[in-house]
């Protein structure tokens, strides 16, 4: 039987950047993916500022495309800020994990692709992770002295399945990758296009991301809730074959694959954090935002909170990850906030004009306020626009004030 010090369930972004900080700190790692290849699910827009390569210290070969102008269109306003350079990238997530996975053999772990994850348990106060092998069928087990659960929505290891769970808000979304002819593609290629309102996808948003190689990635996505204004959707799969019929108007185009999922998050973050010797980490602790359903960059950010925690429960500095829960909520639970609370109003309770409106009076911002709001949550940015609505507001008023005293 192989003995590790972590055994890390799911080689997703988070998984992979956790096993990638814990060997390079010279720990014995199992980092364990059900797939049997990367590219079998291969789900993730992974649309992500320029920062992030150098934060985390990725390769441009994990880069599927760079883009420098951002577009929000709605049902009747189109609105694009230009850059002069790339503000940001859309990752190959099936490149960034085999990267990941790449650099954890490099330093010593082992990934184990096309296992999967069925039970652990105590044994001789020994921890007992068990592990089929998807091809074969047979049965392994492994010891560890942490367990990390990066199973994502799913949270396979934290909860079983008869556990109660957190009220959690849910959102699906699908997404062709296509082809088009280099002529095509180029009139893409920097732009990266999010599309709102009830025409698009009335409970989400929809968007259009360059991928390189005469490709984009075309999706919608939705909260799965009620609207306020529009009782009755389409299905996905119609809201991004309008963006094909009625936006890409005409263009000969490839489909390459189709891909979806859901997305399952813990209002107010009271996801299980930790059991005993037991971690979360990424989407399984709600680490994806609601606003715009990014996961990538805070899903590795919370890897690297979270290995520094087992490294030092392994060395005997703490006895378990009452600090790491706390950490993770001081860092996110404002902000996670805020934006569920914005998410919730912008896809459910504003009508089609209030959206048109509200992406109307942000025109005078500038690419680096749309860039911080969108990706570093800075709402404060919002006070621009929103002042000048503010005044528009007021001399509609006042032009119904004065109208009405000439009348009288």
């Amino acid at each position: 039987m192989k003995r590790f010090d972590v055994v890390i369930i799911g080689a997703g972004p988070a998984g992979g950047q956790c096993a990638r900080k814990l060997t390079q700190a010279g720990q014995q790692v199992l980092l364990v993916e059900q797939h049997e290849t990367f590219s079998k699910n291969d789900f993730s827009s992974a649309a992500t500022p320029l920062e992030t390569l150098e934060n985390f210290h990725l390769p441009e070969t994990v880069v599927g495309s760079f883009w420098q102008n951002l577009v929000i269109i709605t049902t009747n306003v189109h609105q694009k800020w230009q850059s002069p350079t790339p503000l940001g990238a859309v990752l190959d997530f099936t490149k960034l994990r085999e990267f990941l996975a790449t650099e954890v053999t490099t330093h010593g772990g082992e990934v184990w692709m096309g296992y999967r994850y069925l039970r652990h348990f105590k044994e001789n106060q020994n921890t007992m992770v068990e592990l089929k092998q998807r091809s074969t069928g047979e049965i392994i087990l492994v010891e560890t002295q942490v367990l990390v659960d990066a199973t994502g929505p799913t949270r396979a290891v934290m909860y079983t399945k008869k556990a109660p769970q957190p009220n959690y808000l849910t959102g699906t979304g699908i997404e062709y990758l296509i082809e088009l002819s280099e002529t095509d593609y180029q009139n893409y290629s920097q732009d990266l296009i999010f599309f709102l309102g009830h025409r698009w996808m009335p409970r989400g948003y929809s968007w259009i991301f360059p991928m390189g190689n005469n490709r984009l990635k075309v999706g919608s996505a939705q909260l799965n809730r009620s609207h306020e204004w529009v009782n009755q959707t389409q299905t996905l799969r119609s809201y991004v074959e309008l963006l094909l019929t009625d936006y890409l108007t005409e263009i000969p185009y490839k489909i390459i694959n189709h891909h979806g999922g859901m997305l399952k998050y813990s209002s107010g973050l009271e996801d299980i954090y930790y059991q005993d010797n037991i971690i979360a980490i990424g989407d399984a602790v709600s680490m994806v935002n609601m606003l715009g359903g990014e996961g990538i960059r805070h899903g590795m950010q919370n890897a690297n909170i979270a290995a520094g925690y087992i490294q030092d429960y392994l060395s005997g500095k703490i006895t378990n990850f009452a600090g790491y829960r706390q950490e993770i909520k001081q860092t996110y639970t404002q902000t996670w906030n805020w934006s569920e609370q914005m998410g919730l109003s912008k896809y459910l309770k504003y009508s089609d004009q209030s959206i048109d409106k509200g992406v109307y009076y942000l025109k005078d911002l500038s690419s680096e306020d749309i860039m911080a709001i969108l990706f570093d949550y800075d709402f404060k940015r919002l006070y621009k626009a929103g002042f000048k609505y503010l005044r528009y507001k007021i001399s509609k008023i006042w032009t119904r004030l004065k109208l009405k005293l000439n009348l009288t």
